[in-house]
């Protein structure tokens, strides 16, 4: 098997600094001001017109809140787990549960319990996104739909329409979502003998 080499390593960073950035909805704008490197610097690193240095990187790891082995995707040799860090925002935890750059991610999310409702304030962004509750009672809103999941229901929704996801009952909630970009759907596959449509076996 052949070897990723330090170029390869190199040439895929600018990709996981926009997908990070995207990911946290921060423009090159605010992480110009808030990290002191120039917009246009920015752009170009994101770009691959630019070559990433470790006085570019380490402002961006302390931003991101993320390892600067994260950052260029270095293989943590000699330990095959997955470090998962939790990521607060909103008064809600989310843990990564993959680190590929675009495509589709995946989070555990925790709602704390809280002794009274948090009143909703939908947001929008571009995407789909999938969650299937593992314990608790999920008030999902989407658009002009108010919805109360329990756990082992799912739901798959359009993103871009105003959404909002609380506890129904003011207990703690615990969910799995799938992120991904506008367009992309979920594709279910069943065992064919168990449909159906399968012919019984003779």
């Amino acid at each position: 098997m052949d070897r990723t080499t330090d170029d390869e390593v190199l040439d895929a960073v600018g990709a996981r600094l926009r997908a990070l950035r995207r990911d946290r909805r921060i423009t090159l704008a605010d992480l110009a001001a808030t990290t002191g490197v120039s917009e246009s610097t920015l752009s170009r690193l994101e770009s691959g017109q630019r070559r990433p240095t470790l006085e570019l990187l380490l402002p961006l790891a302390r931003i991101y809140d993320v390892p600067l082995d994260d950052l260029v995707g270095a293989p943590r040799t000699g330990d095959p787990r997955i470090h998962l860090k939790p990521i607060s925002r909103y008064g809600m935890t989310f843990v990564p549960l993959s680190r590929r750059p675009g495509g589709v991610h995946a989070f555990k999310m925790i709602i704390p319990a809280r002794p009274e409702p948090l009143e909703p304030t939908p947001q929008t962004h571009e995407g789909v996104e999938w969650l299937y509750v593992l314990n608790g009672r999920l008030r999902l809103l989407t658009g002009p739909r108010d919805l109360t999941l329990a756990p082992g229901e799912a739901a798959e929704f359009d993103t871009s329409l105003p959404h909002w996801l609380g506890s129904a009952d003011g207990g703690a909630v615990e969910l799995l979502i799938l992120f991904g970009p506008q367009g992309l759907r979920a594709h279910v596959r069943t065992d064919p003998e168990r449909s159906p449509r399968a012919e019984p076996r003779r």
